[in-house]
């Protein structure tokens, strides 16, 4: 998304492009132009498709069944505390934004593909609550999951 951003002409430049006032103009016009989204899934598709990565998609577990589909589940508020401490903000405010990109990407991908994102997660072959593990523990879950399933 940040790519296609960047092509729009949006400057994607900083670590924390996505709460700068420059990703909120571009999210105001990706929620009027489903072009964006619509595009990113499609090359997104064509990679889970050719194998061999790993893909972060909010959308693409719905529309492929060309991969091992993992939701991290985490509470709003543990949300809100990695998001304030990698930001350095307070965790109100993160819980506003953290919020505020729920409620967007509801929205967004409802009115794309019927999705009831975050709510429906019947096409997931795993989740995982994020509140009660450390991130080596997830990434060491994860990959025996996936090793697991690819190499059995």
């Amino acid at each position: 998304m940040k790519d296609l951003a960047s092509e729009k002409g949006f400057n994607v430049a900083g670590k924390d492009w996505w709460d700068s006032e420059e990703a909120n103009k571009f999210m105001l016009e990706r929620q009027s132009n489903l072009y964006f989204d619509k595009e990113v899934d499609r090359r997104l598709i064509e990679m889970a498709v050719s194998g061999n990565v790993v893909i972060t998609s909010y959308t693409l577990p719905w529309l492929t069944d060309s991969a091992v589909k993992i939701w991290l589940r985490g509470s709003e508020h543990s949300r809100a505390k990695r998001m304030a401490n990698r930001d350095g903000i307070n965790v109100f405010d993160a819980e506003k934004i953290v919020r505020q990109r729920d409620n967007d990407n509801k929205r967004i991908y409802w009115k794309l593909y019927n999705i009831g994102f975050g709510d429906d997660l019947s096409v997931f072959d795993f989740i995982l609550n994020t509140d009660l593990l450390d991130l080596q523990i997830l990434i060491d879950l994860t990959k025996k999951i996936v090793g697991h399933i690819l190499i059995p």
